[in-house]
């Protein structure tokens, strides 16, 4: 549960790069870990999205699209 592949395509993404590497029985990050508010982040970078972009309720109180997280700007060409 701490260590999984994402794979991204197009985008301006690097293409064939690796970012980051996990032990040797592939169990835990052992190189450059990314959260998944990253992952979410480097999306958002990718479409042109603010990731401190704040919606509003029907109560007009704000809700951050995205808590936690940054872009992950290594893996873009």
């Amino acid at each position: 549960p701490y260590c999984y592949t994402v794979l991204f395509a197009g985008g301006g993404v690097k293409g064939g790069y690796v970012y980051g590497a996990s032990d040797r029985y592939g169990a835990h990050p052992s190189q450059n870990p990314v959260s998944a508010g990253d992952v979410i982040a480097t999306i958002y970078h990718a479409l042109g999205i603010a990731p401190d972009l704040e919606l509003r309720d029907r109560l007009d109180r704000p809700i951050p699209l995205l808590p936690e997280g940054a872009a992950v700007r290594d893996v873009f060409a």
